[in-house]
């Protein structure tokens, strides 16, 4: 097992001590993930302001654009201080509606030097396999990462959309700082990832955290869950996430600075919570504010993915 260690601590050691609510940056590019967003002046403004917020992680993906996220991240906060950026590579997109993995070493190489580029940096602090390719073995994807790292041009190295057996098959080759995956109050098929990652101090990047927003428009939730009636349904399901793991870094998107700011205020509402609902019955009133019609209705925030 290789890896630069120096790097996977000093990412682990800022999601763990930092605010526990990073910020994903998909929602600040155009519908889908493809093309610029119509006020790409207010994607700046919003990254800005959650660094200001104090977000330890700021996470984007060579897909989201494609490339004009991480174009967006530097033009925005670099030099970038002491803010966590992270990115991900192994996605190739040809249209809008084009998602193709492609883990081949090669283009794992190629995808993070386009990154650096981009990013305007001589090293990514932190670099994640965005979801494994079907066809070519997982490890080869891995050991890819892991050479990056020696080579210093990753500081550590993330893996995202992964199962289980591919955490621990990952960590015979490599220190795998961080796990991305989707994980919510609603859909929680990566539980078991979660527990892993809670067993070996590995922080979990949660995306689509409010369900693509259907939890932040999801009034029975917060009506049903919150004692305080001022508490949105997102800073319901965030406080939930916080709740469920000390593993559970959630990293919503938004391209609104309101809704960053009442994102990034779920933990303020977490260090003040009294009883929430968790497990089956927070699920079945997630459940229950999706069915109503203002689950069904109010505005998306396009979470990271």
């Amino acid at each position: 097992m290789t890896s630069d260690g120096a790097g996977m601590v000093e990412a682990q050691t800022m999601l763990r001590e930092g605010r526990r609510v990073g910020f994903g940056t998909l929602s600040l590019v155009g519908p889908q993930g493809w093309g610029m967003p119509a006020r790409p002046h207010d994607a700046r403004r919003v990254l800005r302001r959650a660094v200001e917020l104090g977000v330890p992680v700021i996470d984007t993906a060579d897909a989201y654009g494609p490339g004009l996220a991480e174009e967006l991240v530097a033009s925005a906060l670099w030099p970038y201080g002491d803010v966590m950026i992270a990115t991900k590579g192994g996605i190739e997109r040809r249209a809008r509606h084009d998602w193709t993995p492609n883990g081949r070493p090669e283009h794992l190489r190629r995808a993070c030097e386009a990154s650096l580029r981009r990013l305007r940096m001589d090293a990514i602090p932190l670099y994640q396999l965005h979801m494994p390719d079907p066809a070519v073995p997982f490890l080869e994807s891995v050991g890819a990462l892991a050479d990056l790292c020696r080579e210093g041009k990753i500081g550590a190295v993330g893996l995202s959309n992964v199962t289980v057996d591919q955490v621990e098959a990952a960590l015979t080759v490599t220190d795998i700082a961080t796990v991305q995956n989707g994980y919510n109050i609603v859909h929680r098929e990566s539980a078991e990832v979660v527990r892993l990652c809670e067993k070996l101090a590995i922080p979990f990047l949660a995306w689509f955290p409010l369900d693509s927003g259907s939890l932040a428009a999801a009034a029975g939730l917060a009506r049903v869950t919150a004692p305080d009636r001022s508490i949105t349904p997102a800073q319901v399901a965030l406080v939930w996430l916080l709740a469920e793991s000390p593993a559970i870094v959630p990293i919503p998107g938004t391209s609104s600075i309101e809704h960053l700011e009442a994102n990034v205020a779920a933990l303020s509402v977490f260090a003040g919570s009294g009883d929430y609902p968790t497990g089956d019955r927070a699920n079945g009133h997630a459940e229950a504010g999706r069915a109503s019609p203002a689950g069904r209705g109010g505005e998306g925030l396009l979470q990271t993915q």
